[in-house]
Order: structure tokens, then C-alpha cells, then sequence
């Protein structure tokens, strides 16, 4: 355990040190804002000794000259620090704001390049905790926690030194505490940071379960679940609370030890100077300043344990958000010019192809497999649950790599072809279609980003969509609601078709892209499909074997294993063959 400890502590300065790399653009707005936070820091140093000397200059009754100076440079030094600290906060505000932009942006950038297989392992409301609190806590070190941790440690240490020049004994007699209360900060502050990692995680399980259970609403209330998520967010709540409280506890004792230190060696300060005024070792006005100045020093030694328990918030949040980026992307570039190079004709040929997921490393789920398809042909995958054909469909656009084998397009690795090349050639209708939360028009335009008008309505009209379209008073500027609700399914299906036809790819991918809809449906969408599919490479999986009776080949998975393969009639011919029996099966109801 003490091994992961000092790990943690070697990365989490790693971290911090990176992060602050973001602040590199701006670093001469924040070594400005520096400047201005050390200028003001220096000037709150000189109240005391001013303050000293002006008792001095009342015992001298030296009122009408020194006085009355006294107090202008007093009032000069006021009017300096307060200007100094606006401008400071202005400036650090300003680099905080861009800084916070940019990591925000390449938080987001990251995390939208990883590959499915990270979010196989990460929940949404998790990410998206990290995403918001974690990056808020940063925001918040960079404002305040980082000009306040320097401020209290320009004044401990200037503090320090001014009040040796005042009385090197006193100085001694006053720091014989100090040592301890180090020792106490940093003994409490390991303790309270691991608290806050662990309240930082529960805050983030329970965004997880707030989003679950909003996105799945519809199920909840259909299984009468609300109580028991009720129940379930309120035991994660009481987690959260506990943790805090238990934080609450050590730091509450740790304010209360510092409070009883800290005010214990002012009395012996004051009782020791009293003593050495008495014997004419200083004067009354030193005592005062080393009286202020011992104030001053415990007063940010005493901050300096609500900053240091930001400060192991800051590293743990960094910590949770440098699991992202320690991630590696996928090679992602945007979507320019297709290369000529990089062009596909839509042949797919597998050889030895070997596929198991990370999180399942002893379970093959496609096994050997060795298929060819040529180019504008349909390609039927049929089979039981678990038989691995959306993880085929997932292969070929490329979301997984295979394990083992080789994956080729127009016999090119699919290894060697750049991604968003690959990807950009083909299309996928799924059987849960996903639409955003914005207008039909901008669900339909996903598919080309830049598409005029008259492209749009085309696409809709190929897909069967424009006759429910037309019928919206808003026509294509129709909002769809959150994830498409405000559709039906079979025209989210129509949508999702309208935006693979503006896309225009070489391979067609459609997961049980009917198998969920009403016969009406079903026929409106299957003609929008037969067009689509016309003069491209379609890999079509389904369950209902009516639509795929014309296929150019059926495979037949099962068990993650190639066990058929043939035209409709051909399959129907074997005797005792999974398809004849899944067709027995389908037709005889």
C-alpha cells in the first residue's frame, strides 16, 4: 500500500506539472498576474513594521511630522495593494478562463477519439463526471488555490526573516512550534486527500445512477423501479455524506490543533517579549510588529490547511482525469478529401479472422473465420444470439481490431488504411437508431456535413421520410427531441437511412435494421433500404429471413464459427442445417 502511495504522489506531481503545461499560450499574462500577486503580497509585509513605527513615533512624541508621514505611506501602500490584487485577479481570472477552455476542449477531443473499447469499460455518467467536477476542480486551483497557497507562503517566509531582523530570540521562541504543525499538515493532508478521492468517486457513482436512470426513465416507470432507484441513489448519497463528515472530523481537528497551537505560542510570544520589554531588550513598537507579525504568520500557517486540502482535491481530480488522457486514441483526422489512394471499391475478404473482446479475453467470439465478399454484392449474416455478427459488422467498419487474422479491403490491411478513410466509406443502419436532440434537417445532414438543400430533401424522399416530413407544420427544421423520441420508429429508421444516403459510402452495413417495426413500417422502410442498397456492398443482418431471401450469400454463424454458407435455396437444401431449421421455425408459426 505504502508502494502505491509514493507512486501516486511521483504521478500526481507528473500531472500537475502537465496540466500546467496548458497554461504555456498565456504564460506571460500569468508571470504578469505573479508579479502583481508577490507586489501586493510584499506590501501587506510592511503594515506591521509601519504599524511599529508609528507606536514608536507616538512614544518619541514625535506626533505632527513622522506621524502624519507614517500614515501617507500607509494610505500610498493601501491604495498600491488594492490596485495590485484587482489587476492580479483580473489577469489570473482572464489565463484561468483560456487555460480551462483549452483543457475542457482537449478533454472533450480525447475522449471523443478512444476507441469503443474504453467505453466498454467507462459508464457515461461517470465520464461525464469527470468531465464536469474534475475539471471544475481545476478551475477552481488555477483561480484561487494556487495564488492563495503562494500568497501564504510569501508571507510565512517574508514574515519569518522580517522578524528575525526585529529579534533573532524572539524569532527562535516563536518558531519552536512550527516544526510540529508541518509534521501535522502533512500527516492530516495525505489522510484528507485519500477522503477526498474517495468522496470524489461516490460523487461521480452517483451522477452515474442520476443518468442512468433519466436516460432509462421509460423502463424504470414500466418496472414500477422508481422507489427502489430512489432507495439506490439515497445509499450512495449516505456514502458520499459519511465520507465528507468523516473529512469533516480530521479537518475540524486540524483546525482545532492549530487554533489552540497557534494562539498558544502568540500568548508565549507576547509573555516572552513582555519580559525582554521590561528588560529594555526591545521597544514597544518592535513588540507590536513582532506581536502582528506572529499573527500574520500563524493567521496563513492556519489558511494553509483549507489550501492544502484543495490542493490533494486538485491532485485527485487531476489524477481521475489523467486515466482519460493516459488512454490511447484512436488515429482519427478530419474528414478532408478522400485520397485516391485511400479509395475502396467494396471488396472484403477475411482470412484466419480470431476476435475477442478485452474484458473477455477467454471467450473467442469469432473463431477462424475466412469469408469473401465482392464488391456490390449482398451479404446475408444469419444466426442465433451470441453468434457474433454484429461483432463482424463492428470489424469490418472498424469500431475493433481482430485479435488475430487479417481483415482486407480491395486486399489492403485494414491496419494499413487510415481510418477516417476507411470509415468514411461506409455506413451503418442500426436496429436502435440514435438521433440528436436538434432538427430532422441536421439528422439527415450528419451524414455530410455540408450538404445544400436540395441533397437533404433527395435523401429524405429516397428514404420514404419526406411524406411524414411534409406533414410537420416545421417541415425539415423539426426538433426531434432527446435521442429522436418525438418520432415514431419507423420514421426514426426512415432518418437514419435518409442520413447513410447522403453519405453515399461503398459499404452498407444494416443491423436488424427492421426488426422492430410494424409491418406498415417495415414495408416503407425495407423499400428505402432495397434502394440504398442498390449498387453497393451490403452486409445485412437479420432475423427475420424474409428480407434477405434475395441475398447474393448467406452466412450462417453460430458460436462465433462460419457453419453454412450459400444463396437462400442452397441453405434451404440441407438437411438438418441451422438455416432450413431457423426457416422452419419462422415460417411454421
Amino acid at each position: 500500500m505504502e508502494k502505491k502511495k509514493s507512486k501516486f504522489t511521483k504521478e500526481g506531481l507528473q500531472n500537475i506539472w502537465q496540466l500546467f503545461s496548458y497554461l504555456k499560450p498565456y504564460r506571460w499574462e500569468y508571470l504578469l498576474g505573479m508579479f502583481f500577486l508577490l507586489g501586493a503580497s510584499l506590501a501587506n509585509l510592511t503594515f506591521p513594521k509601519l504599524l511599529g513605527d508609528l507606536v514608536n513615533a507616538g512614544n518619541q512624541g514625535n506626533i505632527a511630522e513622522e506621524l502624519t508621514g507614517i500614515v501617507w505611506l500607509l494610505v500610498a501602500i493601501l491604495i498600491i495593494q488594492a490596485l495590485f490584487s484587482y489587476i492580479r485577479t483580473v489577469l489570473f481570472a482572464n489565463v484561468t478562463e483560456k487555460t480551462m477552455a483549452d483543457i475542457r476542449a482537449h478533454t472533450y477531443e480525447h475522449l471523443i477519439k478512444l476507441p469503443l473499447n474504453f467505453f466498454n469499460k467507462h459508464r457515461v455518467g461517470e465520464l461525464n463526471s469527470r468531465i464536469s467536477s474534475d475539471v471544475s476542480m481545476v478551475h477552481e486551483s488555477l483561480t484561487s488555490t494556487v495564488a492563495d497557497f503562494i500568497r501564504q507562503i510569501v508571507i510565512v517566509f517574508g514574515g519569518i526573516i522580517l522578524l528575525v531582523f526585529t529579534s533573532p530570540e524572539l524569532t527562535l521562541f516563536m518558531l519552536a512550534i512550527i516544526p510540529a504543525v508541518v509534521l501535522l499538515v502533512f500527516i492530516f493532508g495525505r489522510y484528507i486527500r485519500r477522503l477526498s478521492k474517495d468522496a470524489q468517486k461516490k460523487v461521480a457513482e452517483s451522477n452515474t445512477v442520476v443518468e442512468e436512470t433519466l436516460q432509462g426513465i421509460h423502463s424504470v416507470k414500466s418496472y414500477t423501479n422508481e422507489y427502489f432507484e430512489i432507495t439506490r441513489y439515497k445509499g450512495i448519497l449516505r456514502d458520499v455524506a459519511e465520507i465528507g463528515m468523516k473529512s469533516g472530523r480530521y479537518r475540524g481537528a486540524f483546525s482545532s490543533f492549530l487554533v489552540l497551537g497557534l494562539f498558544g505560542a502568540l500568548v508565549a510570544v507576547i509573555w516572552k517579549g513582555a519580559t525582554m520589554l521590561a528588560s529594555g531588550e526591545m521597544v514597544s513598537g518592535e513588540l507590536f510588529s513582532f506581536v502582528i507579525y506572529s499573527g500574520y504568520i500563524g493567521g496563513n500557517i492556519g489558511g494553509m490547511a483549507a489550501v492544502v486540502t484543495r490542493m490533494q482535491k486538485f491532485i485527485g481530480a487531476t489524477e481521475d482525469l489523467f486515466e482519460i488522457f493516459k488512454s490511447e486514441t484512436e488515429p482519427i483526422e478530419p474528414a478532408e478529401i478522400l485520397p485516391e489512394e485511400d479509395r475502396i471499391l467494396g471488396k472484403i475478404e477475411l482470412q484466419d479472422l480470431v476476435f475477442e473482446y478485452d474484458n473477455r479475453p477467454d471467450e473467442q467470439v469469432l473463431n477462424k473465420i475466412n469469408l469473401k465478399i465482392d464488391s456490390n454484392k449482398m451479404i446475408a449474416l444469419v444466426g442465433p444470439s451470441g453468434a457474433g455478427k454484429s461483432t463482424f459488422a463492428s470489424l469490418v467498419l472498424r469500431l475493433y481490431d481482430p485479435t488475430s487474422g487479417l481483415l482486407l479491403f480491395d486486399d489492403k490491411s485494414s491496419i494499413d488504411l487510415p481510418m477516417t478513410s476507411l470509415r468514411s466509406q461506409i455506413a451503418l443502419v442500426p436496429q436502435d437508431v440514435f438521433l440528436f436532440g436538434g432538427t430532422i434537417r441536421e439528422n439527415i445532414a450528419y451524414g455530410k456535413k455540408h450538404a445544400s438543400e436540395s441533397e437533404i430533401i433527395e435523401a429524405a424522399k429516397q428514404s420514404n421520410s419526406w411524406e411524414f416530413i411534409e406533414r410537420f407544420p416545421e417541415g425539415l427544421n423539426t426538433v426531434v427531441g432527446e435521442r429522436g423520441t418525438q418520432l415514431s420508429g419507423g420514421q426514426r429508421q426512415r432518418i437514419a437511412i435518409a442520413r447513410a444516403i447522403l453519405k453515399n459510402p461503398v459499404i452498407l452495413i444494416l443491423d436488424e435494421a427492421t426488426s422492430s417495426l410494424d409491418s406498415e413500417s417495415e414495408k416503407l422502410v425495407q423499400e428505402a433500404l432495397d434502394k440504398l442498397m442498390n449498387g453497393r456492398t451490403s452486409i445485412v443482418i437479420a432475423h427475420r429471413l424474409s428480407t434477405i431471401r434475395t441475398a447474393d450469400q448467406i452466412v450462417v454463424l453460430d458460436k462465433g464459427s462460419i457453419v453454412e454458407s450459400g444463396t437462400h435455396d442452397e441453405l434451404l437444401s440441407i438437411e438438418q442445417g441451422v438455416y432450413r431449421n431457423l426457416s422452419h421455425l419462422q415460417f411454421s408459426k
